[in-house]
């Protein structure tokens, strides 16, 4: 038994300093530009963007807005997307936990007992039965199993970023249709400002009809810019209970439960003064995509070393002690046990080219993990670079909106006076009247979408979930 025990503490010495055959994994190198083309300062009145240091894990609370606040707080709890993610996780960790279980023996331990006659006569015999074996355990000496299980601690680091994924791009939806819903209402508040507006001119050139100032035509212009401006009203109305509708779904809520507490109309959430975006640099370690497919890619050259594992000898070593006795007393005596012990070689010499090939399927896709890698880093940075043109020229949009928006009131102004007082048509007035209408919204789509560009700025930043929780 001593040799025995002597030759099983040598097969483990063997198993843990064996070596692991196949390439090591080198993280790659990837080479991003110095700074973002598109860090310029914005107007005077716009947020300045800089590459100062950035802390985006609750970026939201930015906008300085407590509802959006509590409903994205909601979301990162009750989301299915998330709670998903969270739940590939742990199928992840399970496999490890499977695979790491082939580095260990599996030891069964039986008993049995059984009564029977051997012949004529009363020859009736009990007979006790146990055993401790220890199986077939495989010796990990070419690493195969250790390789597999480095795949699998890397698919779990990629399962981990999945969900940090999951949160960057669910705190994004929650704020774009947040954002899309407030705009939707002040366009709505708009449009019947201008409807109230429109409808006392329209008044008016009834009673000068009457009074035979104008024509009909001037009655049948007025009468058609209020249908006009009454028909953009229940679309923006739908806007904003779709809007409402898919807020309750990100919550993992049904679509109409945030009808009463949303549908009180309340501002565009405004931008900050000064939005730090950091470095190129610093996205490749924030991105939770480009974290998840580094991640991928270790996980897929591990395989390659598991594949080539099967071109070298497996060894594994089985054992057993058997008692049997017709006495369940003398059981475990010395004289009723037996043992065994031994190893296993299994070499497989050919295998039809099957070895081979799924060597180069291993390496095929850790090419294609590769690719996908490279792939996730330059659309994160086309991410970032259009974000960031689009927020600052939206800025100069709404700059000349604004003049806009002023002009056409001064001119609509104008035109009611002049035309009260009959020195002018109409048709003054109702240009007037449709040019201020145009501006006003128009001014409130910019609005908003400054803000949901900064969101996406946000997002193509990686912003949105931090590494303690």
């Amino acid at each position: 038994m001593a040799r025995t025990f002597l030759g099983f503490c040598l097969a483990v010495l063997a198993v843990l300093s064996g070596c692991m055959v196949g390439p090591d994994y080198k993280p790659p190198q990837t080479k991003p530009p110095p700074a973002w083309s598109g860090v310029t300062n914005g107007p005077a009145a716009g947020t300045q963007l800089t590459t100062n240091a950035v802390d985006l894990a609750q970026w939201w609370t930015q906008f300085q807005d407590p509802k959006l606040t509590e409903l994205v707080r909601q979301a990162l709890r009750t989301n299915l997307d998330v709670q998903l993610a969270e739940a590939l996780l742990r199928q992840a960790r399970a496999q490890r936990g499977m695979d790491v279980g082939g580095l260990w023996p599996s030891p069964a331990v039986s008993a049995s007992e059984s009564y029977g006659r051997l012949g004529p006569g009363d020859n009736s015999q009990r007979s006790y039965n146990a055993g401790l074996g220890i199986g077939t355990w495989n010796l990990d000496v070419f690493g195969r199993t250790r390789r597999q299980v480095e795949s699998d601690n890397a698919a779990i680091l990629a399962a981990h970023e999945n969900i940090h994924d999951a949160q960057v791009t669910l705190t994004a939806e929650v704020a774009l249709n947040y954002i899309l819903l407030r705009g939707a209402q002040e366009q709505i508040v708009i449009a019947r400002d201008n409807l109230t507006s429109q409808e006392h001119t329209a008044d008016l050139t009834r009673q000068k009809l009457k009074a035979g100032f104008v024509s009909a035509l001037d009655v049948a212009n007025a009468d058609a810019q209020v249908a006009t401006t009454a028909s953009a009203i229940p679309g923006l109305e739908t806007t904003v209970q779709q809007n409402i509708f898919a807020l309750g779904v990100l919550l993992n809520r049904p679509p109409a439960d945030l009808l009463e507490d949303l549908s009180k109309p309340t501002p565009v959430p405004l931008t900050p003064p000064e939005v730090p975006v950091g470095l190129p640099s610093e996205l490749l370690r924030r991105r939770p995509d480009i974290r998840s497919a580094e991640a991928s890619l270790h996980a897929a050259a591990a395989q390659i070393g598991a594949a080539v594992a099967d071109f070298y000898p497996q060894f594994s070593l089985t054992g057993s002690v058997n008692y049997q006795s017709s006495l369940a007393r003398d059981l475990l005596a010395g004289p009723s046990r037996t043992w065994s012990v031994g190893p296993q070689v299994n070499w497989p010499i050919f295998s039809g080219g099957s070895t081979i090939s799924n060597v180069r399927l291993k390496k095929a896709q850790t090419d294609a993990a590769y690719i996908t890698y490279q792939k996730t880093v330059l659309g994160a940075l086309l991410d970032v670079e259009s974000a960031l043109v689009a927020f600052h020229k939206e800025w100069d949009h709404r700059q000349a909106l604004s003049t806009a928006v002023d002009k056409n009131r001064q001119a609509l102004s104008l035109s009611q006076q002049l035309y009260q007082q009959g020195t002018t048509d109409f048709l003054s007035v109702l240009v007037a009247e449709r040019s201020l209408f145009i501006s006003e919204q128009d001014l409130a789509t910019s609005k908003q979408n400054i803000s949901t560009d900064l969101v996406n700025l946000y997002k193509a930043l990686g912003g949105g979930w931090d590494e303690k929780n």
